[in-house]
This record gives C-alpha cells, structure tokens and sequence, in this order.
C-alpha cells in the first residue's frame, strides 16, 4: 500500500521522482528509514519519495533551509543523527523569510483567504508559498564553502535622505547643501567677486602709461623704426631732412644726421642691424652705417641712389639684401645696385606705403591714393589681387603670427583687418578714432596692434575686437603721425607733430622692474580673477571707462547721433519699400567697393 493514498495526494507535487538528482522537495529516504515502512519494501530496497506534507506532519524532522545566506558553521544539518526537535518546520521557516513571521502550515478552513487552494489537504503556507518556497527546497543542496561565498557581489549606490532638502511647508526657507570641508568657505564667489572688483579699481588706479618724453627734433617728426637686435634702439626721421637715433635706456640721443633735403618720407633697418636707409623729398635713397663715423671723420652714406621721381615709402627685406621702394610705382632694389630690379605698378595714382610680409618674405602690399590696397608677388614680378575701399588707405601693417592677415588705416577713421584670401569682406572693423587714422602697427605676439590718428591720439586694439581697449593722449600732443610697437612688447613709441617722441607703456598698469615671486603670484591671481568677472556691470563699467579730452568726447557724441540718424533712416526705408527690394547690407561689407584680380 502506497502512502499517501493517490486521493490525498497533492496537486502541486508529485510521488513520482523527478528525473536527475533532485534533493530537498522530494527527499527520496530507504524504507528502513521511514517510520511507518512494510518490510517488503525493506527487502527490495524500494525508495519512498516523502512530500514536504509529510514531513510536517512526522513531526518536522526536516527543516527547509534559509533563503538568507548563513556561515558553514549554522548551515542545517541533514541526515541521520541531527536535532531537528528545535527547528521550526520548513514551511514556517520559508514564510518567515518571505512574509516576516512564522506560521502554522495547516489553519482553519474559515481563515483561509479567497486566493488559496480550497477542498484539498495542503495548508495555507504549502499553497500561498508557491514555487519561492519550492525554489528554496531546491537550493538545499548548495554547498556551505568559501568559495560560494566568492561569487557574492556587492553594488554601491546613492542614497540621499529627503530630510536633508525637501522643506516640510511651502512656508519654509529652502534648504541650501553645504559642504563642511574646512578648507572651503561658504561664501568663495562673493569674496572674489569683492578682490576682482578691487583689483579693477586698483588697475585704474595705477593706470599711469606716460614714461618719457625724446625731444630734440626742430620739425615734426615724421617716421619711426626699430632697430632688429637692440631694444634700446631707436631711429626717427622728421620733416626737416633730419634723421636721430636714439637710446632708450639713457632716453637721449646718440646721434644726429642731416639726410635730406625737405621731408624724411620714410626709413627702414637692415635685417642684420648693421645699416640703415632713408628717403627722403630730395628724389634720394641713402644707405647710412649704423654705427657712427670715427673721431674727425664727416658723416656719409654708404651708397646715394638718385631716382626720377619723389619717393614716399621704403621697407626692407626681411632676410635677403633687397628693398622696395613706392612712389609712383613699386621698384624693387639689389642693394649692390642702381637700377631697380623689377618695377610693378596697377593703376596711375601716386603710392604711399609698401610693407614685406614678415613671414611669406615674397610678399608684400601696398596702399595708394586712389583708394586701392594692392598685394604683389615678388617672385613673378606682378600684382595679385586689390581691395578698393570707400576711402583712401594711409598704410598697412602685417600680422607677425599669421601670414595672410594685415591691417589697413584707413581716412574714414576706421581700421579694417583683412585675410588676404578674401579681400570681399574684411575680418574685423575697429571703430573709435573721430579722426582718420594715419599709421598702425602690430604687437610681436599678433594679438594686439596700435594706432595713431590725427585726432591727437592713440588707441590699442584687440586684433578681434572692434573696439579699443586702451587710448592715450596728452594735453600738448598733437596730430600723431606714426606710431610704432616695441619688440619686447612691452613699450609704444609715437611720433607727432609738436617735435616729441613719447615712450608709453603697452600695459598701463603693469608695475616696471623685477617683481618678487610674491608680486608675480598676486598679479597673475588679480587677473585670473578680472577675467573671470569681466563681464559683470560694475566691474565692465569701471575697467572700460576712461577720461578723454573734450574734442574728441564731443565728436564722438556727435558720430554717435550721425550713427543713430543713419541707421534709423535705412530702418524706415526698409519698413516703407517693397519687402525684398532695399537689401541688408551689414557693417563690414558697407566700406570695400570692389575686390580685382
């Protein structure tokens, strides 16, 4: 006789075993073992499978494993021998697991709930456990060792406590995080906010970029350069033919030569700093020694080339021993020789200025009166391209880092910087003179250049930028005539018309002599920190104001109002034409007429 009998048997577990080597839902046992075996089954040896029922109801002589993982050392014990009295019966023991407390496996009919199995022999925990405590069963078989609790895997993750930022009303401040690390003040922003506003005022404050004043020309000095190796070096040609060279340093000069005859229109250095040149009104280029003549000896040129028409402009090669002239037309000259040559010439007017490109040396360009800026290759001996302008072009100054940018002067008061490969649309318009501007120059590092104009000052600009960052003037100097950048980058030199050479600073605030590691440090953090806020009202409006005198602060009121007026009428055209029929033409491409090839 089977026990149990086929109709007590339960619909979710079988008598039947299951294929393979299953333990712990159907423990099969030898009949020797089980209380109530015949001894028939005894003598064949017969295997009795024994549901979990059973086993609650012998008394619960098999306690079901934990789902939690235990130690090796409280992991149940199977098998013959161990005490199971105290254990509590399987079924409880998963219900404990899964639902909190233990219960009793089999209830009262009257308090089972709708969800269990009803008219069967199976209790509540039996039925409500379903496979969980089925699965459990399963796993009694895993393997108490160190290396099963190897593959136990451990996820960090955030956790956050509301209490920390949900306010409890709307009526509540609204709780701020605050980091209690010592070495971090809670209000950091406003207190470099206050250093960056008082290092602005500091700046203004120490703004004083006046350094010397060179006089000893008779005339107004009309020309200016550098010499390439000595930063002390100065040469300076005025409107009287005569020619100074100047030491910085000591702020005298060293030496005084009468060139020409009328103006001294331009002058140059040779690459190796051994030999200057001049021109002048007199239809002369003279190449003089840079080092004066001995004891008792007469001041001569080197070389006296004789030409057939005024030249008004002279720049030297960059590297090799040849220069160019402008006036009437581009020549370039051997330095061995009289005779230019090669001449290059696009259109009739008269030339006024010629620079070589620092960097592609073959290079070079030239602005003349009939409002043309013309670029030349040297190497073929021809024109490439010109940009015609709404105005005449005073000169031009190359970029010394980027080799196809260059910067115009133009007589509409404005600067305009170009990219030789597209002359159609210049890349930047720099607007503040109220007057036209009559020679520019670039810093070393090619961010920056200056420009001297006949309003009686000069301005420093950004290259991307259209407005200045800087502007220098004085109560007695006058039109400013040429201008130049010194190659330490630090100084501006400028020539004007009462007769002086004025030394300024490039940075106007910048403290001279050696600065102490200390010093190098809070300067470098002061302007960390004005760049950081530059943009903030107070700050911007102190950093960008500046006192100027009273001419050119009305002028600018009133281009200010001329601006105003334009752009209001060109508005009015706009809204009373036929849509599509006045076209918007913006500020960069207003001033270039035509670009010819």
């Amino acid at each position: 006789m089977q026990w149990p009998p086929p109709w007590r048997r339960s619909p979710l577990v079988s008598a039947t075993p299951p294929p393979g080597p299953t333990r712990g839902l159907l423990c099969p046992r030898r009949v020797s073992e089980a209380g109530d075996s015949s001894t028939e089954g005894a003598r064949t040896g017969h295997r009795h499978y024994v549901t979990p029922a059973e086993s609650a109801m012998e008394g619960r002589s098999q306690p079901l494993p934990s789902l939690r993982p235990a130690s090796p050392t409280n992991a149940p014990a199977h098998g013959r021998g161990s005490d199971c009295t105290a254990k509590e019966p399987p079924l409880a023991n998963v219900c404990r697991q899964n639902y909190g407390a233990a219960q009793d496996p089999v209830e009262p009919a009257g308090r089972r709930s709708a969800s269990h199995v009803t008219g069967s022999s199976l209790g509540k925990a039996e039925v409500a456990c379903g496979r969980r405590w089925r699965w459990a069963e399963l796993l009694a078989d895993t393997s108490w060792s160190p290396a099963g609790r190897a593959t136990e895997m451990k996820v960090k993750m955030l956790s956050r406590n509301p209490d920390n930022y949900v306010r409890e009303t709307k009526l509540d401040l609204q709780r701020v995080p605050r980091n209690y690390d010592p070495a971090l003040h809670p209000f950091e922003v406003p207190r470099e906010y206050i250093r960056a506003l008082n290092a602005t005022k500091l700046e203004r404050v120490f703004a004083k970029p006046f350094l010397a004043s060179l006089d000893g020309h008779r005339d107004g000095v009309n020309c200016l350069a550098k010499h390439p190796e000595k930063l002390a070096t100065v040469l300076s040609g005025a409107c009287d033919g005569e020619v100074r060279i100047w030491n910085l340093t000591q702020r005298n000069c060293i030496r005084t030569i009468q060139a020409h005859e009328g103006f001294v229109r331009g002058i140059c250095t040779r690459f190796c700093g051994t030999s200057f040149f001049t021109v002048g009104d007199d239809k002369t280029v003279k190449q003089w020694k840079m080092d004066g003549p001995g004891y008792g000896d007469e001041e001569e040129p080197l070389h006296t080339i004789l030409g057939k028409t005024v030249y008004t402009g002279i720049d030297h090669h960059w590297k090799e021993a040849v220069f160019a002239t402008c006036g009437q037309q581009v020549d370039i000259w051997d330095e061995q020789r009289t005779n230019p040559i090669c001449s290059m010439t696009w259109g009739f007017d008269s030339i006024s200025s010629v620079k070589f490109n620092p960097i592609e040396t073959f290079l070079l360009g030239s602005c003349a009166s009939d409002r043309n800026i013309v670029l030349y290759d040297m190497r073929q001996a021809t024109p490439l391209k010109k940009v015609i302008l709404d105005m005449r072009t005073n000169t031009i100054c190359w970029n010394p880092m980027e080799a196809f940018i260059f910067t115009a002067a133009n007589e509409d008061y404005n600067l305009y910087t170009f990219d030789m490969r597209a002359l159609d649309t210049p890349v930047m318009v720099h607007m503040d003179h109220v007057s036209a501007v009559l020679d520019v120059d670039y810093s070393p590092t090619g961010k920056e250049f200056v420009s001297a104009s006949f309003d009686k000052s000069i301005r420093i600009f950004p290259v991307d930028k259209s407005r200045s960052r800087e502007v220098y003037h004085t109560k007695r100097m006058q039109h400013v005539i040429c201008v130049k950048w010194t190659s330490d980058s630090k100084y501006i030199m400028c020539g004007s018309d009462e007769m002086n050479i004025r030394l300024w600073k490039a940075n106007a605030s910048e403290k001279l002599g050696v600065l102490t590691s200390r010093e190098k440090a809070a300067k470098d953090y002061n302007q960390k920190l004005k760049e950081k806020f530059q943009h903030y009202p107070h700050i911007k409006r102190i950093a960008r104001h500046r006192h100027l005198p009273k001419s050119i602060y009305s002028q600018i009121q009133e281009q200010r109002i001329m601006k105003e007026a334009r752009r209001r009428k060109e508005v009015n055209r706009i809204k009373h034409s036929k849509p599509g029929s006045v076209p918007l033409v913006s500020e960069k491409k207003k001033h270039v007429v035509a670009v010819v090839k």
